[in-house]
């Protein structure tokens, strides 16, 4: 199968959606799972990963309701409240559903470099592994730093990164993001989605051979068993299109075995977010 590890669903408001600015006006308006079943046919990739864009317990229910009405949607990636007195409820609410396969929080958006070394976050990433659930960072490389030190106090604890951490590719800048990402890609617990990067090149005026210096470093650090292909639709569509985005990695795959590029297009995302086996214990 190939997996498509990374893609929202909304329904459109401004007020819940503040983020979506007026140079994202392309954003404003519903995107729902008929939609992305178009893109999926015309580029042959037979499911996705869900993944939250507000940070609120209802969202998850609502992609999971989503998630058990289109076979589509692998896997679903919700939000709750790590720092809260009923993260635990939370959990065991959500994770009745089999398709609840992660967690995610929009560190990138808080004030604060170091909110993930917070002590309640910290207590609430805890809670993670019992229910079989990965925990997906999404990061700004000045961030780094900080994912590895969570990384390493929780080293049973499944991490993915987002976006590659979101490296400056519009000024095709390398440093520090590459020296920050091999230090996180060290600890064997932590996956990275390669993911998100023609929003962060000059939108519409990117060129493929953009990406390689991004790609080399990845598929160095992380290697073949720790990377998945996500999309990121439909965010990508503010720079480019639902098919250039996985022909852009699918090219870079071009000179690696066949077996990698199982492992990269699907397997690994089938693997690291326990595609229809995820179980929870008793």
């Amino acid at each position: 199968m190939k997996i498509d590890s990374h893609q929202h669903f909304w329904k459109y408001s401004a007020q819940e959606y503040p983020w979506m600015n007026d140079p994202m006006e392309r954003l404003r308006r519903d995107f729902l799972p008929a939609d992305l079943e178009h893109e999926l046919k015309r580029a042959g990739v037979d499911g996705s990963i869900a993944v939250q864009a507000r940070q609120t317990v209802e969202e998850s229910r609502w992609l999971l309701n989503l998630a058990g009405h289109h076979p589509l949607i692998q896997g679903v990636v919700g939000w709750v409240d790590l720092q809260s007195e009923q993260v635990e409820e939370d959990l065991a609410e959500l994770s009745k559903h089999r398709k609840f396969v992660g967690v995610r929080h929009v560190v990138q958006d808080e004030p604060e470099d170091d909110f993930m070394l917070r002590p309640n976050f910290l207590r609430g990433l805890g809670k993670l592994k019992p229910f079989h659930l990965t925990y997906d960072l999404l990061l700004f490389p000045r961030h780094l730093r900080v994912a590895s030190q969570v990384a390493r106090q929780f080293p049973e604890q499944p991490f993915v990164l987002d976006h590659l951490a979101k490296p400056f590719i519009k000024t095709m800048a390398l440093a520090p993001w590459r020296e920050e990402i091999r230090e996180l890609a060290r600890l064997g617990n932590v996956s990275c989605k390669v993911s998100g990067m023609i929003t962060e090149a000059s939108w519409g005026r990117w060129k493929r051979e953009d990406f390689q210096p991004y790609l080399d470093v990845v598929f160095e650090t992380f290697g073949e068993d720790r990377l998945m292909f996500g999309s990121d639709w439909p965010v990508c569509l503010l720079s480019g299109r639902y098919e250039q985005v996985l022909e852009i990695v699918t090219d870079y795959l071009e000179r690696w075995p066949e077996r990698v590029r199982r492992k990269v297009l699907g397997e690994n995302a089938v693997r690291i977010y326990g595609l229809g086996s995820r179980q929870v214990d008793p």
